[in-house]
């Protein structure tokens, strides 16, 4: 008798736990489902977002306006960049403001300090002389420009901790004038955004 107690209570836990796997699974099986939705959900349209995020601007061998930017993190999105001034126009160089064209809308970021402290730092050129080279590593906030935001970025507040770092190669003889062979400039940074 014990022992077919024993057996029954053996096949009662084997079925238990049959039943408790198969509902695991179909219960496993709907948020899955559902993170598919939400994924694809997500990638056509974001929601509103507040956290932290990362930018990571660069260009290769030009000095213009134009860069390309991907900002990770809270807003995860990509685009060109263009340097304009507080009029929203296209400016010549990297002073004043930068504009993230995204593909799901746009913002700006004040790039004016870290511009000035790119000039101070870039004003005895080239930095090597002996090597006709240039590196340079500096840093400042770039806070977002109220009501620059549109599209999915409409409202968007903010600010970056931005590091500009610029290397370059010059033409040897590198005086009396400065001329590039290679150049990378990045501007990059964590910060913390709402929208």
């Amino acid at each position: 008798m014990p022992r077919n107690h024993l057996a029954r209570m053996v096949s009662a836990a084997v079925v238990i736990g049959a039943l408790a796997l198969t509902g695991c699974a179909s219960a496993g099986a709907k948020p899955s489902a559902t993170r598919s939705a939400a994924t694809t959900t997500a990638v056509t349209r974001p929601a509103a977002a507040d956290g932290r995020a990362n930018i990571f601007l660069y260009s290769i061998n030009t000095d213009s306006h134009d860069l390309q930017a991907i900002v990770t993190g809270a807003v995860g999105d990509y685009g060109p960049a263009v340097t304009v001034g507080p009029d929203g126009q296209v400016g010549p160089g990297h002073t004043g403001e930068m504009e993230l064209k995204l593909t799901r809308g746009s913002f700006r970021i004040s790039i004016a300090d870290l511009d000035q402290k790119v000039v101070k730092a870039t004003s005895h050129e080239p930095i090597y002389p002996r090597t006709c080279s240039t590196f340079i590593d500096v840093t400042a906030a770039a806070p977002i420009v109220a009501g620059s935001g549109t599209g999915s970025y409409r409202g968007i507040s903010g600010s970056f901790s931005v590091t500009a770092t610029v290397d370059e190669v010059h033409v040897t003889p590198c005086h009396p004038v400065l001329s590039i062979l290679r150049q990378v400039i990045v501007l990059a940074g964590p910060g913390t955004v709402s929208f």
